[in-house]
């Protein structure tokens, strides 16, 4: 059974995707930078049945409300939402499910609110997004958010191109070159609507605007201590950590395995498998047995809804 929901936030609305049984332990799945809700599609049904899966549309993406005029997309406010929904659903204890960047929000609200996660499953992400380490490099990269901000108001980039369904899907294989067509085609689904003309993007544009935390990798590697949930983190043989975009494995990675295997130890568990940086859409198979189990493991007894 697959629903879809909105839930009321000050600027609009969150929308989300559900399946299974509301009466399930609820599994909250959060999905990577300018992705949506659907990039679950193929793996959910793959998964456990006993569970309630919502997977939501982060601000900006998808079928949610954008930002109010004005706002940048700060990362620690995608952590506030997912306090909201948590709050809307009545959830006292549930589980966490992030791809990429929904991994980085993930791990954050993790550390944040400990005593409602209880299990946490990080999918090509190592559950945190660190501030640059220089503080020259804190300082560039806050100007350049300001500064892009107010030349995205100032300018006609904010409207929306209209492209033909084929454009549209090819522009979105350029940007994501580990995406297959068939996923390429499930994530457009939910991220462009038909207008006059052919197809324009759902997503605000000012999301290109990455606004990082101010919290840095030393910080991170403490406060992820704070962390109660067993922690399940899948890593791909060729994602954007083992074969990084730019060629250069990001500086955080080592630091932050070794804080979660000393400062966790049996409560984390790392787990490398064939793929790209989207193996739970291209190839849902390779990681859902890994996720099945540990979701069934020392099973607690269900949230009270």
């Amino acid at each position: 059974m697959i629903s879809e929901m909105k839930l009321m936030v000050p600027w609009g609305h969150i929308a989300a995707k559900a399946w299974g049984s509301p009466q399930g332990r609820p599994v909250l799945c959060l999905h990577g930078w300018l992705d949506n809700a659907n990039t679950f599609n193929r793996l959910i049904p793959l998964l456990p049945k006993d569970c309630y899966y919502m997977a939501i549309d982060l601000a900006g993406h998808g079928l949610s409300s954008h930002r109010p005029p004005g706002a940048i997309y700060h990362f620690m406010d995608y952590v506030g939402d997912v306090r909201r929904v948590a709050a809307a659903m009545k959830w006292n204890r549930f589980t966490l499910m992030g791809h990429s960047l929904g991994g980085s929000i993930a791990g954050m609200f993790s550390s944040i609110f400990p005593e409602l996660v209880d299990k946490l499953i990080l999918v090509e992400s190592y559950g945190f997004y660190p501030a640059p380490q220089e503080l020259e490099k804190i300082c560039k990269s806050q100007r350049e958010v300001i500064e892009e901000l107010l030349n995205f108001e100032t300018s006609k980039y904010h409207s929306p191109k209209v492209r033909s369904p084929e454009a549209a899907l090819q522009r979105l294989m350029e940007a994501n070159s580990q995406l297959t067509e068939e996923s390429a085609k499930v994530l457009l689904e939910r991220g462009a609507s038909e207008v006059a003309g052919g197809l324009v993007y759902n997503r605000d544009l000012r999301v290109l605007v990455q606004n990082h935390s101010f919290v840095s990798l030393d910080q991170c590697c403490h406060i992820l201590k704070k962390i109660e949930a067993d922690i399940l983190m899948i890593r791909a043989e060729n994602g954007i950590f083992t074969n990084p975009p730019k060629g250069s494995v990001p500086y955080f990675v080592q630091p932050l395995e070794e804080a979660f295997r000393t400062s966790l130890k049996e409560r984390y568990q790392f787990v490398e498998v064939a793929g790209n940086h989207f193996v739970h859409l291209n190839e849902p198979q390779v990681v859902a047995g890994i996720i099945n189990t540990f979701l069934n493991k020392d099973q607690k007894p269900r949230a009270s809804l």
